[in-house]
């Protein structure tokens, strides 16, 4: 059995999509549903068991009964980048990864976990994914915080030779509708779209940068799962790795793939960016890929354009929004 913590989010039912398509049903997810919309991204697709997150902590903390698993994959967290309670942050983000990694590897179970390119903080030190770097880093909200700590007792602790970790960018595509304020400006963008005709960017504060000029590393979920599932087969391909695209692109890039994806004239309204917003803005940000690409993976990656066209087409603008494998 493979383990989907997450399971209903994002990241985490874009995974089970993955594992469906390759034939796999025996999948737990771990979630904590409550009174969210994240059930929906369930509807379309098939496992075997679901487990509240609570429930699971305290059967692997206290090592219960637990079916026969042979992977752990870790999407599990709270993604508010905004989130306050440091507190709830630490023990969610970061305790509860560290003994779900003890549990795995003292089973010998394949651990995969999610960090974020939050890690990176403002940039200043680059985008590479080593462990030399690593130690240097500096996030900017306790978000980040929360997944820098795992990395930095991984690393400590000599895990990283046996676990795999992976620093999402940005990351869009189907099954983030739950996300409110944190699904991808993509998303938002074509609701904004269709209900004004137009698409409101920041305006820029540095002069190196144009109105809407600033620059991310976009990165389809389709493409993510795709390396989680090279991940599960090669076990052998263990550390901390970026996964972006490689390509920082701009938001008048996002902005125009989405116009032409559905079809309408490209209407660009640029505002000034709020005063909170200035001083922890990323006006760059790019995934180094060489490590990925070193470890074994040699897939390309869906261009901004080609991501778009599919999440708008195939997704928004159906009935069904939702992944399905049948």
């Amino acid at each position: 059995m493979i383990v989907v913590t997450g399971g209903a989010g994002f990241i985490g039912s874009a995974m089970v999509w993955e594992l469906n398509r390759h034939g796999i049903q025996d999948i737990l997810i771990v979630d904590d549903l409550k009174s969210s919309d994240k059930w929906r991204n369930l509807v379309g697709l098939r496992y075997s068991e679901y487990m509240q997150k609570d429930e699971f902590f305290v059967a692997f903390t206290g090592h219960a009964h637990l079916p026969e698993i042979t992977a752990v994959i870790h999407m599990g967290a709270c993604s508010t980048t905004t989130e306050k309670n440091a507190e709830y942050l630490y023990q969610n983000n970061f305790n509860y990864t560290k003994l779900l990694a003890e549990y795995c590897l003292s089973k010998n179970i394949r651990f995969i976990y999610a960090s974020s390119a939050a890690t990176y903080g403002e940039g200043e030190k680059g985008f590479a994914d080593s462990d030399n770097l690593t130690t240097e880093l500096l996030p900017i909200n306790m978000y980040g915080y929360s997944k820098h700590l795992f990395d930095l007792h991984a690393l400590k602790h000599r895990l990283l030779s046996r676990i795999a970790g992976l620093k999402f960018f940005n990351v869009y595509g189907p099954n983030e509708y739950h996300k409110g304020d944190m699904k991808s400006v993509i998303a938002k963008a074509f609701h904004q779209i269709n209900e004004t005709g137009k698409l409101k960017l920041f305006k820029s504060n540095r002069k190196e940068y144009e109105d809407g000029g600033q620059k991310r590393d976009f990165v389809y979920v389709k493409d993510c799962v795709r390396v989680i599932w090279f991940l599960l087969q090669n076990p052998e391909a263990n550390g901390l790795f970026n996964l972006g695209t490689g390509q920082a692109r701009t938001w008048n890039d996002l902005a125009k793939a989405t116009f032409h994806a559905m079809g309408k004239p490209v209407n660009i309204e640029y505002i000034d960016m709020p005063e909170n917003l200035k001083n922890s803005y990323q006006y760059f940000t790019q995934a180094d890929m060489q490590k990925l690409r070193q470890a074994g993976y040699t897939e390309p990656f869906t261009t901004l354009e080609q991501g778009v066209k599919d999440y708008i087409q195939n997704y928004m603008m159906q009935p069904f929004p939702y992944l399905k494998t049948f």
